[in-house]
Order: C-alpha cells, then structure tokens, then sequence
C-alpha cells in the first residue's frame, strides 16, 4: 500500500522540523539535514528521533 502523496506532504523530520523524503526502496523516510532514517512498518512511519537510524554519509 506505502505512505500516500498527502501524508509525505505533511511530515517533517520531528528533531528539526525541516523535509522529508521517501527511500527508493519505500521503507523509510530520510531527513538529509538530520542524516536520520525513520523506517516504516507495516506502512506506519515510526517517527521517533529516538528509533531513528543514523545514515551514512
């Protein structure tokens, strides 16, 4: 099913409140300025700066 256009379009980044963007691969959300990945389970965004997995560079 994945996250609709609508829902992409009002979620921020919860640590600094900038954008947002989906993988390519649909399973997360990527903050570039945070370099913070939330992943999505079970089509839910987990979007916990706690739960947040560090992207490399």
């Amino acid at each position: 099913m994945g996250i609709s256009k609508e829902l992409l379009d009002i979620l921020v980044c919860p640590k600094c409140k900038n954008q947002i963007r989906l993988t390519e691969k649909q399973d997360g959300l990527i903050c570039d300025d945070c370099g913070l990945l939330y992943e999505i389970k079970d089509d839910i965004p987990i979007m916990l700066v706690e739960e947040a997995k560090p992207i490399k560079p």
